[in-house]
């Protein structure tokens, strides 16, 4: 049996480690990481993406105290949210819509996603983006209904990325994807617990699992087309997993709190 101290000190590694890795935070230990240790973390993205939720709730409270309209106060959220991950989803979606839409063979699709430049079809895929999202918090307005959307949508969408990990092989040997390693059944389960509970909490059990209905739709379509066009996931299409979940969730609670449910 774990001493409680030493499990202490490993969740609050894996919840360093885990916000290191989808935030721009300065939290991670000055310790390398040893082998194994990001996938293991895995479990505790969803709670880095719930602290990256409340983080948002926080500038949209504070804006409509101050008077701006619902819409402007989605627009700031979406930059915090956008600031403290360094877009680093919305960096990945965009060179995935580039890289699986503008090439034509398997090596020159994983060209374009290491390029840095920005083509027609990422700047497409992020005014969707931007656009759905701030169109669902601006609508759902109630400050603690966005707080509520924000959390599920933030949470939800990255507790998919560990399954997704481990299902769907990289497809190259190096990236971010590669070097992290494919997460264990432990953290890919701890992770969907965790992304479930707060799908749940926020939006109620009926829309919790149309959330969760939408998310594996969403995964297993992706999954086919990344093995389909370039043999497996990298570190981009795990980003566009994640925006393509923050859309899906944001969109149902926005339904779910017009509706009054």
């Amino acid at each position: 049996m774990i001493p409680r101290a030493e499990l202490l000190r490993d969740v609050v590694a894996d919840l360093r480690i885990a916000a290191s890795f989808v935030t721009i935070l300065p939290v991670a230990s000055s310790k390398p990481a040893g082998d194994g240790a990001i996938a293991r973390a895995t479990w505790a993205l969803p709670v880095a993406g719930l602290l990256v939720g409340l983080a948002g709730a926080l500038i949209y409270k504070i804006s409509i105290r101050f008077g701006l309209t619902p819409g402007l106060a989605a627009l700031l959220v979406l930059a915090t949210t956008a600031l403290i991950t360094g877009a680093l989803h919305e960096d990945g979606l965009a060179d995935t819509a580039d890289g699986l839409g503008g090439g034509r063979t398997r090596e020159r699709k994983l060209e374009i996603m290491r390029d840095s430049r920005i083509g027609t079809y990422g700047v497409c895929a992020l005014i969707l983006s931007f656009g759905l999202r701030w169109s669902a918090l601006a609508a759902i307005a109630d400050p603690w209904a966005v707080m509520l959307a924000l959390c599920a949508a933030h949470a939800a969408s990255r507790a998919g990325v560990p399954a997704f990990m481990s299902l769907v092989a990289p497809a190259r040997p190096d990236g971010l994807s590669a070097n992290a390693g494919s997460p264990p059944g432990r953290s890919v389960a701890m992770a969907f617990a965790v992304g479930t509970l707060a799908l749940a909490l926020a939006l109620g059990p009926g829309k919790a699992l149309v959330g969760l209905v939408l998310l594996s739709l969403a995964g297993l379509m992706l999954a086919r087309l990344a093995i389909r066009q370039i043999g497996g996931q990298t570190g981009d299409i795990l980003g566009a997993f994640e925006q393509t979940g923050e859309i899906l969730i944001s969109l149902v609670a926005a339904a779910s709190f017009q509706t009054g449910h």
